[in-house]
């Protein structure tokens, strides 16, 4: 899932630890640039999904994905830093393991999984519940979110129920919405877990390791799918061959690297706002580049889990 939907989410640094930073520094050309990059290029990923599985099945392109990707930022996090960057214990590599396949193979393989059936749009907006999720499972562990986030979660289980309506009425595959909400759940349960157990100090080789780890487990599903069977890399579009070196670089690692450059030079509310920006994104490319219709279920839950979603980041904000 790229975004939260579709990058390791337990990436981000402590932001109680980190300095204030200027007004005039965080409101400045970059910031604005690098959200421009978290909006679009996450927004899109759906798109770039959505194109990757037809002609490559949803696992294996996960894997590939996510085992390149993961390489990639290790050999840049040790070219940059040094190899003790990647130094780690074993209780941080299994939990950065343990957090890597809730977040990817859970959360962002079974979207890709559900994007064989299901337009991307619609996908994208399913995903954008996963905020309201987060605030459940924080009142399930004994913390006191406020009234504006449980409104908020309100909003979005309501919205969330409009957008399945597709799937009852016979527009879409039900099976591929109940597959997103699967997702988002394992989403949301990764990214609330990783702040609870021992992960590696360097965030971006805590990214590397889950990203390596939920490939691994998306290769291993893929085998077990049986995906293999009749797979033939000539089969693959030149087009979904793009889009999937897209989805390595823009969407795992330039906007990852625009995102966590963000938690540290730009107000967390500000930053959080790309949790409604995505799915617009999404909606409005699904739409232009695949002609995907946009029925009035989908409009109006989508709407609503937007709002849903406004609400608990500005309830947060405030807290």
């Amino acid at each position: 899932m790229t975004n939260p939907a579709t990058e390791p989410a337990s990436a981000a640094p402590d932001l109680a630890a980190r300095p204030a930073t200027p007004a005039r520094r965080r409101l400045s050309g970059a910031v604005w640039a690098a959200l421009v990059i978290v909006y679009v290029v996450w927004g899109s990923t759906y798109l770039g999904i959505r194109i990757v599985v037809e002609t490559m099945p949803p696992f294996v392109s996960a894997a590939i994905r996510f085992v390149v990707a993961g390489l990639v930022l290790g050999a840049l996090v040790a070219w940059r830093r040094g190899p003790a960057a990647l130094k780690v214990t074993g209780r941080q590599l299994a939990s950065a393991a343990v957090v890597g396949l809730l977040l990817l193979l859970g959360g962002n393989g079974l979207v890709v999984l559900a994007e064989t059936s299901i337009p991307s749009g619609l996908a994208a907006l399913l995903i954008a519940v996963v905020p309201a999720w987060v605030v459940v499972l924080r009142r399930a562990s004994g913390e006191r979110p406020g009234p504006g986030a449980y409104g908020g979660v309100a909003l979005g289980l309501a919205g969330l129920a409009v957008l399945t309506l597709p799937g009852l009425s016979g527009d879409v595959r039900i099976t591929g919405v109940l597959t997103v909400i699967a997702a988002t759940l394992m989403w949301s349960i990764g990214s609330f877990s990783s702040s609870r157990i021992p992960m590696p100090a360097d965030p971006f080789a805590t990214s590397a390791y889950e990203m390596v780890a939920g490939g691994i487990g998306c290769a291993l599903v893929a085998l077990g799918r049986g995906e293999h069977h009749g797979f033939v890399l000539g089969d693959v579009s030149a087009r979904s061959w793009t889009a999937l070196a897209y989805l390595i670089v823009f969407g795992s690692l330039l906007a990852f690297t625009a995102y966590a450059w963000l938690l540290h030079n730009a107000p967390l509310s500000l930053v959080a706002t790309y949790a409604y920006v995505n799915p617009v994104v999404a909606v409005l490319l699904g739409a232009l580049v695949l002609d995907e219709r946009l029925s009035w279920p989908i409009a109006v839950g989508g709407i609503v889990v937007v709002a849903g979603v406004c609400l608990i980041v500005s309830t947060e904000r405030r807290r």
